[in-house]
């Protein structure tokens, strides 16, 4: 918090600001970890996690890869809004910490259907919203950058939406509200890194991309002996973030972003369709770093927690449900006043 007057290097922005809008980044990242083990976690074992996250991994990451001076950023890996640092990293140590607590049991697994698709569907509206703020807001200014940035955003996530529906009736023969959904986000997860890069048409086409492979991922999970991620965090978040990284390698254009895609030796940086096969070298490079980082200190990290505080309720706990009062059978409202209560559906 020490020399925080003035503004932000290159920009119009306030440190004070800066400071803030990066916060955003920190907190969201052990949030979408938690989807992946939900129902399982034990409160204190995930505030210590969040804490220890917070301070030992996400810092590192950050700096390597939006610091000018990060040993990534220099290599010439570029992440623009937090495909490897935020959904990447996301995804890895929630795939650490679904081996570490292990599988649900089948009665738990059968409460965890959406109560209320109207509310998934807000949901998933929020978050669309929102990440125009997460991703154009990540150009800290109002200009060419963040338009193209918010185009690209947009034409990202509905192109997911629509090619997660063909896979859905592909394969189940439907075609869902939630799975719609879920196809949105994959599409927001996935052009993250690159939406600050790349053109509109290459935009369409990673959300495509997104919208196939991540819906092959959730179902690779799904069959996967012992596994057992309770809302496709690593399918979603983890493997749309590698895969938006890697695809940013293929259809990063210069002309998008010359202050973005400028070596330190001032040199430009174009994607592999744009002649510069090197550059998908230096994703694949970031990746690697990033993925064996996250996924060996996420893991003496849940180690030592478990060994601490222990990581997952007891068997109990988990059949009740963690939202209720662990005195209190789920069907049970006798103790509850009336008031408060209200009538129980059958």
């Amino acid at each position: 918090m020490n020399h925080m007057r003035g503004v932000w290097p290159g920009t119009h922005v306030p440190k004070l600001v800066f400071m803030a809008f990066q916060l955003m980044f920190a907190i969201i990242t052990p949030a979408l970890i938690t989807g992946a083990v939900a129902g399982r976690l034990k409160f204190k074992a995930w505030i210590a996690l969040c804490i220890a996250w917070s301070v030992l991994v996400y810092p590192v990451i950050a700096h390597w890869l939006f610091d000018p001076t990060g040993w990534l950023y220099q290599l010439g890996a570029r992440d623009f809004a937090g495909g490897a640092v935020v959904h990447a990293s996301a995804g890895v140590a929630a795939l650490v910490l679904v081996l570490l607590i292990r599988d649900r049991s089948r009665t738990s697994q059968v409460s965890y259907q959406p109560h209320s698709v109207p509310l998934v569907l807000l949901g998933a509206g929020i978050l669309w919203f929102g990440w125009f703020g997460f991703n154009a807001g990540s150009a800290l200014s109002s200009g060419q950058l963040a338009a193209s940035t918010f185009v690209a955003t947009q034409l990202a996530a509905a192109s997911a939406c629509l090619l997660w529906a063909v896979m859905e009736r592909a394969y189940t023969g439907r075609v869902t509200v939630v799975g719609l959904s879920t196809g949105a986000v994959v599409g927001l997860a996935t052009i993250t890194p690159g939406s600050g890069f790349v053109a509109p048409v290459p935009a369409l086409l990673i959300g495509a991309a997104a919208g196939v492979v991540c819906y092959l991922a959730t179902r690779v999970a799904m069959n996967a002996a012992r596994f057992d991620d309770a809302f496709d965090v690593v399918a979603c978040h983890g493997v749309g973030g590698v895969l938006g990284m890697l695809l940013l390698g293929m259809f990063a254009q210069y002309a998008m972003n010359p202050s973005g895609l400028t070596r330190a030796n001032g040199s430009h940086i174009n994607g592999l369709i744009f002649g510069q096969g090197h550059f998908l070298a230096d994703q694949l490079i970031a990746v690697v770093a990033v993925v064996a980082f996250v996924m060996l200190v996420t893991y003496i990290v849940g180690v030592v927690v478990n060994a601490t505080v222990g990581l997952r309720v007891s068997a109990e706990e988990e059949e009740r449900g963690l939202n209720l009062p662990f005195d209190l059978h789920p069907y049970d409202f006798s103790d509850i006043p009336a008031s408060v209560a209200g009538t129980p559906r059958s």
